[in-house]
C-alpha cells in the first residue's frame, strides 16, 4: 500500500547527485555512533495513514530521536516525529516545488529546519538558504560572511554550512574543522598511503646505504 519508490530518479544531473551524495555521507558519518539519530536520502515519507498519495521524498533528511535502522519507507504515524532537518537540492523539474509545495508541507509537518541548495546557481538566490520554523512559517536563518564565503549556522545540527566551488561544505562549530565527504576521506587515505609508500621506499634506500657503509668499514 505504501510503495518504496515514486518512479523518479535520485537526481537529474551530476551536480545534484554529488550534492545529495556528499551531504548524506557527511551527516551519516557524523552521527554514525548515535543510535538515536536517523539519516537518510531520497526516502519516501508518508504523512497520512491510509492515503499513499500523501508522501514526499526529501533529498536528505535527519531525525533526532528516531532509531537508527534500515527502512523501506518512513511512516510518520509509526515513527516518533517528522525530520528535524531537510535539505532539497535544486533541479530543473523540482525547484518550483522546493520553493512552494514542499516548503508549505514541511512547515505543516513540523520540520524544524528547511535548507535549499542550488549547486549550479540557476534557480535560487542566494544559492544556499537556511530556513528555521518559527510558529507555522519559515524564516531565514542569519547569514554572515567568513573568509569571503556566505555562511549560515544550522541550529539543529550545530554546524556551519557554506558553498565553496559549487560544493556544500559542513563545518563543526566546536573544532572549526570542515567535515569530510566520502571523496575527501578517500583522498586523505590515498595521500596517507602514498606518504607511507614514500616513507617505506626512503627507509629501504637508507638501509641499503647503511649496509654499504658497514661493508666498507669491515673491509677497512
Amino acid at each position: 500500500m505504501y510503495p518504496s519508490s515514486d518512479g523518479l530518479p535520485l537526481a537529474e544531473n551530476d551536480w545534484q547527485l554529488t550534492a545529495i551524495h556528499d551531504a548524506f555521507g557527511v551527516l551519516n558519518i557524523r552521527y554514525l555512533d548515535r543510535p538515536d539519530v536517523y539519516v537518510s536520502a531520497d526516502l519516501l515519507i508518508y504523512y497520512e495513514e491510509g492515503d499513499p498519495r500523501k508522501s514526499v521524498a526529501p533529498d536528505v533528511f535527519v531525525v533526532f530521536g528516531a532509531a537508527k535502522h534500515k527502512r523501506m519507507v518512513y511512516k510518520l504515524w509509526e515513527e516518533p516525529k517528522a525530520p528535524d532537518f531537510v535539505l532539497e537540492v535544486a533541479s530543473e523539474n523540482t525547484w518550483q516545488q522546493d520553493l512552494g509545495r514542499k516548503r508549505a508541507l514541511y512547515a505543516e509537518l513540523g520540520v524544524r529546519e528547511y535548507w535549499l541548495f542550488d549547486p549550479r546557481d540557476e534557480y535560487f538566490d542566494p544559492v544556499l538558504q537556511g530556513l528555521g520554523l518559527r510558529g507555522r512559517a519559515y524564516r531565514p536563518l542569519p547569514a554572515r560572511v567568513e573568509s569571503g564565503a556566505r555562511t549560515i549556522r544550522s541550529e539543529v545540527l550545530g554546524l556551519d554550512l557554506r558553498v565553496e566551488n559549487q560544493a556544500l561544505r559542513f563545518r563543526d562549530t566546536g573544532s572549526g574543522q570542515d567535515l569530510q565527504t566520502l571523496a575527501d576521506a578517500t583522498m586523505t587515505m590515498r595521500r596517507a598511503a602514498s606518504a607511507l609508500a614514500e616513507e617505506q621506499a626512503a627507509r629501504r634506500v637508507a638501509e641499503a646505504c647503511i649496509a654499504e657503509l658497514e661493508a666498507r668499514l669491515r673491509e677497512m
